[in-house]
C-alpha cells in the first residue's frame, strides 16, 4: 500500500504561484503514473496533470496548460505541481493519486484509474 502526503498549499492572491508536493511511501512510485486532481466545493473531481512513470510524457487540463507544470524527481518519490498566475477559479483542494499499473506512458484523466490518493491540500486564490 503506497502512501501519498501532499504539501505545499494555501491561501494567495490571483497571480501568485505555489508549489504542490506529493511524497510516496514507497520507491515502487518511480514505476507509476502520477497525477494531480482538484476538487471545489459542490464540484465534482477533475483531473489537473498527469506524468508517466519516465517523465517523457505529460497531460494537462485544458485550462491550466501554460500555467502549471507537472514534474517528479524519482530519487525522491515526489511528485511536483508548480502552478503559476493562479486565478480564483483553481480554487479547490488538490489531490496527488498513483496508479499502480508500472511503465504505462498514456496518461489517463479519470478518477477510477487511480489506486492511490493522498490526503488532499487546500489551495485558496483571492482576487
Amino acid at each position: 500500500q503506497v502512501q501519498l502526503v501532499e504539501s505545499g498549499g494555501g491561501l494567495v492572491q490571483a497571480g501568485d504561484s505555489l508549489r504542490l508536493s506529493c511524497a510516496a511511501s514507497e520507491r515502487t512510485f518511480s514505476s507509476y503514473r502520477m497525477a494531480w486532481f482538484r476538487q471545489a466545493p459542490g464540484k465534482e473531481r477533475e483531473f489537473v496533470a498527469g506524468i508517466n512513470w519516465s517523465s517523457t510524457n505529460t497531460k494537462y487540463l485544458d485550462s491550466t496548460k501554460g500555467r502549471f507544470t507537472i514534474s517528479r524527481d524519482n530519487t525522491k518519490n515526489t511528485v511536483y505541481l508548480q502552478m503559476n498566475s493562479l486565478k480564483p477559479e483553481d480554487t479547490a483542494v488538490y489531490y496527488c493519486a498513483a496508479d499502480r499499473k508500472t511503465f504505462l506512458s498514456v496518461i489517463k484523466s479519470n478518477p477510477g484509474e487511480y489506486d492511490y490518493w493522498g490526503q488532499g491540500t487546500q489551495v485558496t486564490v483571492s482576487s
